[in-house]
């Protein structure tokens, strides 16, 4: 909704908003581009003049900004309807998907696509350090978009990506999440089959058959499909074309990696770490040389991403200890997560630090799969459940025994519901050297700033 903002006010709308909860970087980035923010929701903060209001997916028909837009007689849109109706007629829509690495992921193709001279247009769910904002609207013929597949507004409980007219997609991976609308994974996997049918003939799909899930629902395109896979044993079978990641190792700031076809092979450099990065940066290199860019030219263009803010960001080192921040919220993204940080950043110890925060991660269902992830790091520390109270008590996860199962593997591990005291936990225990790896997909109370204060203040000697 953010980037939407930024978008219309470009294209020369008069733009005002209202949020309930907002933090960096996003909340930054609107008072950078001037559109002014009002909170609490109110009837009032709807402008006497406005000719439209768009709604997101987190507001109620309740909400009383809505209850006034009805009442007024205003026309109601939806973030994905507004994108479709201003910003893709004529345009090349590339739409990419998944369950993991969807930011990324396009952030680093449309970053690849203007480096190698295009003039793209963008919408992404986070700030790549390549751009000054989450948006860009471009002249050239492509409009790359981060395809969400949690619904759309409380008029329209369909996912967000079945709105934006793909002509190329790339689909990262499936997996159960967003349990608070979706009963199950063959639920799920329906939204995804739908966004796969709406590729046209002439249209090509680009899935990642590490997961059989996406294999699965890539059966249904009626377009060219092509695949590829970080764990090469997942391709054997798969028809068309294939490629395979290998040859994954960090050497300094870089990722190198090996994209091999069954009729070329091309190496890559990518800032990220993980094998998981590699993947998600070879789906965009397959979309760019089937768009008719040289594999050097490409490998070029990837090089020079710099990443995404709150996606493995480093925050700085303070007092010798490096504080790094991740958005991760499934198992699956924490798991990889803290093996990509550990091959970076080899030698130090890691401490991971986890709020369950998502709609999913809330939930009882990870309980164990969470417990598993979260043991790959030398010490863990876990939240308390974000507005628990939103959670019946039977559905809700309990932390203290993901901590003590985490303990029963042998890990080091806590149940630290507040942030303030995680922070004073840490600030006695981290000691130069290590590193704290914050996930969360959200505010997290500003634990990452108060470590930096903490952590710089004990250095300083201070008692």
């Amino acid at each position: 909704m953010a980037s939407l903002a930024g978008m219309m006010k470009e294209k020369g709308f008069r733009v005002t908003g209202s949020d309930a909860n907002v933090y960096p970087p996003m909340s930054t980035q609107l008072a950078a581009l001037g559109i002014p923010l009002l909170s609490p929701y109110a009837a009032g903060n709807i402008p006497g003049d406005a000719d439209m209001v768009i709604v997101g997916n987190a507001v109620s028909r309740n909400n009383p900004e809505c209850l006034e837009a009805v009442r007024r007689g205003l026309p109601l849109l939806s973030m994905p309807q507004a994108v479709a109706k201003f910003f893709l007629s004529g345009k090349e829509s590339i739409v990419v998907a998944g369950t993991h690495g969807k930011t990324t992921t396009t952030s680093l193709l449309a970053w690849s696509l203007f480096a190698l001279g295009e003039d793209p247009s963008f919408l992404v769910g986070g700030i790549p350090k390549n751009f000054p904002v989450s948006y860009r609207v471009g002249a050239g013929p492509r409009f790359i978009v981060e395809g969400d597949e949690y619904d759309t507004a409380y008029f329209d409980k369909g996912p967000k990506f079945l709105h934006y007219l793909p002509k190329i997609v790339l689909l990262t991976s499936i997996e159960f999440d967003h349990a608070d609308i979706y009963r199950d994974l063959s639920q799920l996997k329906e939204s995804f089959r739908k966004l796969i049918r709406l590729i046209p003939a002439d249209g090509l799909l680009i899935a990642c058959a590490d997961y059989a899930e996406v294999v699965s629902v890539a059966a249904d395109a009626g377009c060219p499909a092509v695949y590829y896979a970080a764990n090469p044993p997942a391709v054997a079978g798969v028809p068309g074309e294939v490629w395979e990641v290998r040859s994954v190792a960090e050497n300094g700031e870089f990722t190198h990696f090996r994209l091999e076809g069954r009729a070329a092979a091309h190496h890559f450099a990518l800032r990220l770490p993980g094998r998981h990065n590699a993947a998600n940066a070879s789906a965009a290199a397959i979309a760019l040389l089937h768009l008719g860019y040289g594999a050097e030219r490409v490998a070029g263009a990837i090089a020079g991403y710099a990443g995404v803010r709150r996606r493995q960001e480093e925050l700085g080192e303070f007092g010798g200890v490096l504080v790094v921040d991740d958005f991760a919220h499934h198992p699956t993204a924490v798991r990889e997560t803290i093996l990509a940080v550990r091959e970076r950043y080899a030698g130090r110890r890691v401490i991971a630090v986890f709020e369950p925060r998502s709609n999913t991660s809330r939930r009882r269902i990870f309980r164990k799969e969470f417990a598993e992830a979260l043991s790959g790091a030398d010490s863990v520390v876990v939240a308390g459940v974000f507005d628990a109270e939103k959670i019946p008590p039977d559905e809700r996860l309990s932390p203290g025994e993901v901590a003590a199962a985490v303990r029963a593997g042998g890990t080091e591990a806590f149940y630290i519901p507040e942030v303030d005291r995680i922070v004073d936990h840490l600030g006695k225990t981290c000691r130069p050297g290590d590193l704290v790896l914050v996930m969360s997909n959200g505010g997290f109370g500003g634990i990452q700033e108060k470590l930096a204060r903490r952590f710089s203040f004990d250095a300083s000697g201070d008692v």
